[in-house]
């Protein structure tokens, strides 16, 4: 098989065209840029482009397939060129079906958590010995690339994003995917670029259940008002299984899961992630992995990548980093730190990143999801804003939408940095959450520099 992808360098292009090389396929790309980690994986495994732009030349009667990604426009020369062919154009999720379609397929949904929950499959399905191919949207330890693709696997876990699949295409990602088991973790109204309204978001949810295979089954967090609402007695022709966070207790600083009587001293923490967990237990169990070898196997999870991931600390200061942008996600993760650390200096710092976050209309969404911060701290750049097209925000709107007097609100990644390392480290910790990297700060050697401050 000959394959071409148009938008190599994204995170998730990039891992499919090395699943595929990997699998034995012949696999060429284009792209207008590629950064790291991309392109050193794309060179590691042969497949970085030779120049970097477009080129119709690549194009030719002799591919098989072509797998379009979100980065190209609608108007790409490479693009227009294949529908000339009349080749096979296929969206990244489209094409993740196609090689899926065979097999069981297991798909987590939801607003957030999504990552987490499929990275805890794929730990204990790894530890019983059950073979899968897979989709993550994250690095995960243990597991060279995000996703494989294989002949031998009859299962295939993947992570459904709801956001649009192509240029092309303006289904959400996770409708073309036909669970057969599905997991949804929660709605939290996100991506107001393309859902302007929450009804309207809902509905791709609605839409999601809809598209479960006949005698599928649907695992869905019952903690979530509106899950309960679309999901129960959403069909009769699937199984419906709730689940909620299980019993668990914090000492000495690790959290431990009750089971049976039994504790489990687990590697990660907060309710939320006890949720995740529980959402993943019954996965497994409709895989056949008995609870036995789930809760001893889920022991060693440490987290997928900047799911509250810890970056740095000492005796003084501990520096964790999250994912978290969406207004439940920001609340549920700094209140499991503070539930986690009861006596420490808690000190935050969330970015607005997303479309949703740099709007002035979603900000009151934020009210009151920094209060349990003793240093609450926000960051934007107003530059982004303009790329995004969207209208400014001031200092002034982002106080207000957060309902926070206590906020501090910064726009400058180098103000940011001198107002950290300007603070008493002392009993604290601090908890960077972004979907983006505050302008190219490089936290691993600020974390380095507070460490040390705090070492004195």
């Amino acid at each position: 098989m000959r394959v071409h992808f148009i938008a190599i360098g994204g995170s998730a292009m990039h891992n499919l065209a090395i699943a595929l090389h990997n699998k034995g396929y012949e696999v060429s790309g284009s792209d207008d840029e590629i950064f790291e980690p991309s392109r050193g994986r794309l060179q590691k495994y042969g497949l970085l482009p030779g120049t970097i732009g477009w080129d119709v030349s690549r194009i030719s009667s002799r591919l098989d397939a072509v797998i379009l990604g979100m980065h190209a426009k609608s108007d790409n020369p490479e693009l227009l060129r294949a529908k000339e062919l009349g080749l096979k154009i296929f969206s990244y999720p489209e094409y993740l079906y196609e090689q899926s379609k065979d097999k069981k397929r297991v798909v987590i949904g939801g607003s957030h958590g999504k990552t987490t929950i499929t990275a805890m499959i794929l730990h204990v399905l790894r530890m019983a010995d059950v073979d899968c191919d897979y989709m993550v949207g994250a690095q995960l330890e243990g597991f060279e690339v995000m996703v494989r693709l294989s002949k031998e696997a009859g299962i295939m876990i993947i992570e459904g994003d709801e956001y649009l699949t192509s240029p092309i295409d303006k289904r959400p990602k996770f409708h073309l995917y036909k669970p057969d088991i599905a997991l949804l973790s929660g709605v939290a109204w996100d991506h107001i670029n393309v859902f302007p309204t929450f009804d309207n978001y809902v509905e791709q949810f609605r839409e999601f259940i809809r598209l479960i295979t006949a005698n599928g089954t649907l695992i869905y967090c019952a903690d979530d008002e509106i899950l309960r609402q679309i999901c129960h007695g959403s069909r009769n022709d699937i199984k419906l299984i709730p689940y909620s966070a299980p019993e668990y207790f914090i000492s000495d600083g690790i959290s431990s899961l009750i089971n049976n009587g039994k504790a489990y001293p687990l590697m990660v923490f907060g309710r939320h992630n006890l949720m995740n967990l529980n959402g993943a237990l019954w996965i497994c169990r409709e895989l056949g992995v008995s609870d036995e070898v789930f809760l001893e196997s889920i022991r060693s999870f440490k987290g997928a990548s900047k799911r509250l991931e810890f970056v740095a600390g000492n005796s003084s200061v501990t520096v964790f980093k999250d994912f978290a942008h969406a207004p439940s996600k920001v609340k549920a993760t700094l209140h499991a730190v503070k539930e986690q650390y009861p006596s420490k200096h808690i000190v935050t710092c969330l970015e607005l990143h997303t479309y949703s976050s740099l709007s002035k209309e979603f900000l009151t969404h934020y009210l009151h999801s920094l209060d349990e911060a003793d240093l609450p701290m926000v960051y934007f750049n107003p530059h982004a804003i303009e790329l995004k097209r969207l209208p400014p925000i001031t200092k002034e709107q982002v106080k207000e939408g957060f309902g926070n007097s206590r906020l501090e609100v910064l726009t400058d990644s180098k103000e940011l940095s001198k107002r950290l390392l300007g603070i008493n480290w002392n009993n604290s910790v601090l908890l960077l959450m972004s979907s983006g990297n505050y302008d190219g700060l490089d936290l691993s050697a600020l974390s380095g520099e507070i460490i040390k401050k705090a070492a004195g």
